[in-house]
């Protein structure tokens, strides 16, 4: 007996792909292209116009271009040339003051966070919407009274008074707590309680549970704390303009404005020459801590 093999069944006709027109492609997707492409000009033109003016011979920027014709290093040879406006000084006074007073935000933050997260005491709820309300208000509401504050401390101990380092980081920290710990906080609330039960049941106490299982699992939060603190430390004018004095212990703010301060004065060419130099740590600091924004790291924490 032979055996008959069944015909192949005929294949489906593969759909052909209509070419979308280019009013369709513009209607459904190239109005959000445009919207990107706009909002890059938008943001990336007075970028390009600070590096335009901080390589050109021209001290006012009325006149400049996006790409200079003549680029030349005079404006920064002029910044750190200038004995009376010691740039390189309020470069370290800059970094060193916002480098401590991020780390000191994130300790001080995560601490109070920590506590509203796991802890209920009396007056945990009014503690925390106490912390809301009072960012609502500037702090430079209150320049007066700290302003007063640090002139009698400094009659007391000079070292935290005005014209101290020290003594601004003491201010910026006291806005340390607020809208950090609230970010903070939020974000120890997603961490189960199961990891700190378990710490606990193998003899861990609060202070090992918050060092060695909480704040590695919130870096990602910790670094955006981090980063806005010493961004805002970095740009931060008011306060430092009023505090301090001397011109050797000025920030980068309060020094740069020096520069063009004056009615009649046309330095901005190392105005921008610095303002470019001091942008370099803020994004050498953004690209170290992207890869912890990015991830998630208590995804699956309480698998296995």
């Amino acid at each position: 007996m032979t055996a008959t093999i069944p015909a192949p069944a005929p294949e489906a006709p593969v759909p052909t792909r209509q070419r979308r027109t280019f009013g369709a492609w513009l209607r459904i997707m190239g109005w959000r292209h445009l919207v990107a492409l706009l909002a890059l000009v938008v943001a990336l033109f007075p970028v390009l116009w600070v590096i335009s003016a901080a390589f050109t011979h021209d001290p006012s920027i009325s006149s400049g271009a996006i790409v200079p014709t003549n680029p030349t290093m005079e404006n920064f040879t002029r910044l750190f040339g200038n004995p009376d406006q010691p740039y390189l000084n309020w470069y370290v006074n800059t970094m060193v003051l916002a480098t401590l007073v991020a780390v000191m935000t994130v300790l001080i933050a995560g601490g109070a966070a920590y506590a509203f997260s796991r802890f209920r005491f009396k007056g945990r709820k009014v503690g925390l919407m106490f912390l809301l309300l009072v960012q609502m208000f500037p702090q430079f509401l209150s320049l007066t009274a700290i302003y007063i504050i640090m002139v009698n401390i400094g009659d007391v101990f000079p070292p935290i008074g005005l014209d101290s380092l020290a003594g601004l980081g003491l201010v910026y920290l006291g806005g340390a707590m607020g809208v950090n710990a609230w970010l903070i906080k939020g974000f120890f609330d997603t961490i189960p309680m199961e990891i700190d039960e378990s710490a606990k049941v193998d003899g861990a106490t609060h202070g090992q549970v918050f060092w060695g299982i909480i704040l590695p699992l919130a870096v990602p939060v910790l670094a955006v704390v981090g980063l806005l603190s010493f961004i805002g430390t970095i740009s931060e004018f008011i306060i430092a303009s009023a505090l301090i004095q001397d011109p050797g212990t000025k920030t980068l703010a309060v020094g740069l404005y020096g520069y063009i301060a004056n009615e009649y004065s046309e330095n901005w060419g190392p105005f921008c020459a610095g303002a470019l130099l001091a942008a370099i740590p803020v994004v050498i600091v953004f690209m170290f801590l992207q890869r912890f924004i990015v991830s998630g790291l208590t995804a699956g924490s309480v698998k296995g």
